[in-house]
């Protein structure tokens, strides 16, 4: 503690007395003085509000009387830190250098950068010390806790899903923020499902939904809010098909979506906080995959006290839908009433279907990036495919959303070790089962060539480039 630090201190104790300190004061109006100085909160030396025992009123009122203002700065620390001076002036650099960074968070980072020096570096609440004794301590982002609800789990895995959405840093030549939408199981606090892209719409949350549903199987339910996204026609298609009951959250009680909250301001806390802007799409998604496997799958939680990969894989693997049941969900599907001529339109498309057909109203299922092909369904019952009559647009404009990444890249040093060494833990392995389901292109589906469905989306969208 430096001589200025010590100083304000000693300040901030003489502030507090002065006034019961007063020679002219019986006992009694000093013991009255002194409780309601001990039942108010004072702002800090460091800024924090603090209270003060009347105990230590006390003690430093006979201090005073005794030895002055000088009784009542701290004295000098006399016994060495054990601390190596050096890893605290790095601990201090790491929490200037992004005050959003937590103790964890700083922990993390000088264990993956110590290599042999790893057992100097402090432990997390050693760093809390000293960063609230060098005033570090103070959370940049003004979140306070909020209201306390009551506690919820689901007893097994897949038996809850819970999604939503968080805005992250700006992409590289845009000035679009990328948004990650995820899903998570409420009994093991695994992220089944997610991606990084460029919008928060339908076709982005139904490939976060898709790459779950892939590698981790299909839940009894989902609970979501009621964004656009999540209360559209194709997402309450794919769950029917799926047999999953999906939940919407009631309005004003978002905190109903707690643990993936929860889960989004660890994201904050220990990734996002080492992402700059102007990091690129597939860059962004390849260092989040890398973080997600090697460090919040494996690190024990702290409600559950097991890590999310063994809470879920504690009931060995789990049934996985079919390719056929997958493409079946994830078709979309518009009604249209037939003309007197036997056609249809769909999104200024024009088909030809059975003449049979002709005023009824039926069902138009189709890939919303293949718009030439059109199965028609009349009261759930096949009834061929359209034939296209005029064609102006080949893929739904929905499905057009998604900027391809640009060419130039961003390093981040933290992330990129944590990459890394999860390249290096594939070194001997021909397949990436984690990874299979988000393969970096962020799309979700596990092909590598980010279509959503066996084909490139970027030969669709050139036209919002």
């Amino acid at each position: 503690m430096d001589e200025d630090l010590r100083r304000e201190i000693g300040l901030f104790r003489y502030a507090l007395i002065r006034d019961a300190a007063d020679a002219g004061l019986s006992k009694a109006e000093r013991g009255r003085l002194v409780r309601q100085i001990a039942g108010r909160e004072h702002l800090g030396p460091d800024g924090r509000p603090v209270r003060v025992s009347r105990c230590t009123l006390d003690r430093w009122l006979v201090a005073y009387r005794d030895g002055g203002f000088g009784a009542l700065v701290p004295r000098p620390r006399l016994t060495p830190l054990r601390t190596p001076a050096g890893m605290l002036e790095l601990a201090f650099q790491l929490k200037r250098e992004r005050p959003e960074r937590t103790a964890a968070q700083v922990h993390a980072i000088m264990l993956a950068t110590a290599g042999g020096d790893a057992v100097r570096v402090p432990a997390e609440r050693t760093l809390q010390t000293h960063f609230a004794r060098q005033g570090l301590n103070v959370r940049a982002d003004g979140r306070s806790p909020g209201k306390v609800y009551g506690r919820f789990e689901a007893q097994v895995r897949n038996e809850l899903w819970t999604g939503d959405g968080l805005h992250g840093p700006i992409l590289a030549g845009t000035t679009r923020r990328a948004v990650l939408l995820a899903f998570i199981d409420d009994h093991s606090r695994l992220l089944v499902g997610w991606r990084w892209g460029t919008g928060e719409d339908v076709f982005r949350l139904e490939a976060a939904f898709r790459t779950g549903l892939m590698a981790r199987g299909i839940p009894d339910g989902v609970l979501v809010d009621r964004g656009s996204a999540f209360v559209s026609h194709q997402l309450l298609r794919a769950c029917a098909v799926l047999g999953v009951k999906l939940i919407h959250a009631s309005p004003r009680a978002a905190t109903t979506k707690g643990k993936i909250e929860r889960f989004f301001r660890t994201v904050r806390d220990q990734f996002l906080v080492e992402i700059d802007d102007g990091i690129e799409l597939a860059e962004l998604n390849r260092l989040f995959q890398a973080w997600l496997e090697v460090v919040y799958h494996r690190r024990v939680h702290s409600e559950t006290n097991e890590t999310p990969l063994a809470r879920f894989d504690r009931a060995g693997a789990p049934s996985l839908p079919t390719p056929a049941l997958l493409r079946e969900a994830f078709l979309w599907s518009a009604e249209r009433t037939v003309t007197k001529t036997a056609t249809v339109s769909l999104q200024g498309n024009q088909y030809e279907v059975d003449p049979a057909l002709a005023g009824r109203k039926v069902e138009l299922v189709f890939d919303p990036f293949d718009l030439t092909r059109i199965e028609v369904r009349y009261q759930h019952r096949p009834f061929g495919t359209a034939t296209p009559v005029t064609i102006g647009r080949h893929v739904h404009p929905q499905a057009q959303r998604e900027l391809p990444p640009p060419a130039a890249g961003t390093g981040i040093d933290y992330l990129k070790l944590l990459a890394d060494r999860r390249d290096a833990e594939l070194g001997g392995h021909p397949i990436d089962y984690a990874g299979l389901a988000n393969d970096g292109d962020g799309d979700g589906d596990g092909d590598g060539d980010g279509d959503g469905d066996d084909r490139d989306i970027n030969q669709h969208e050139e036209g919002e480039q």
